[in-house]
């Protein structure tokens, strides 16, 4: 797929990222107190880089898994019909679950996930996404904890792509096509 040409704005910087990471983890480490283990489910692919750092930042005992679901594709629109495109390895009944995503948009994708995941009978669940877009929400869907909330700009950078470019970007840009 060949994209138009595009700028990337700057909106949130590498340091802010990281400072507020610092005070989700904070929250999150008083929330899960006392785990015997928290299973981090990051939502792939956006949230790698969010993930890494938060597991990073966490001083709790931890596992890690991944699901992959997709409402996206290389558009720039949801197509509000989640897939999941690759499930957990683990078995999370009984346990203590973070389910970390890059974006809240129209709110189909973390609802199904929430849902798909709470029918497993966690003991435990709870929601963390980087970016929040309240504007665009379709479904009643907020996650727990949210980093940034955002207006209505599709955006890149740390983990977030655009038909799978600028995933690597340090920080948080709008696409602004030239």
């Amino acid at each position: 797929m060949t994209t138009r040409p595009y700028v990337i704005d700057e909106m949130i910087s590498a340091k802010a990222i990281a400072a507020r990471i610092e005070t989700l983890c904070r929250e999150i480490q008083s929330e899960f107190a006392g785990t015997e283990k928290l299973t981090v489910v990051g939502l792939l692919r956006g949230s790698f880089v969010f993930i890494a750092d938060l597991v990073r930042e966490l001083n709790l005992p931890i596992e890690v898994d991944f699901l992959e679901a997709s409402s996206y594709g290389d558009g720039m629109e949801s197509s509000r019909e989640v897939r999941i495109l690759k499930d957990l390895r683990g078995a999370i009944e009984g346990r203590d679950v973070l389910v970390v995503e890059d974006i809240v948009d129209t709110g189909h994708t973390l609802h199904h996930v929430r849902n798909l995941l709470m029918s497993r009978e966690p003991a435990r669940l709870k929601t963390i996404a980087l970016l929040d877009k309240p504007s665009r929400r379709e479904v009643d869907m907020k996650a727990d904890w949210i980093g940034f909330e955002i207006p209505d700009e599709f955006v890149v950078g740390y983990g977030i792509d655009f038909a799978q470019r600028d995933r690597n970007q340090p920080f948080i840009g709008k696409v602004r096509f030239t």
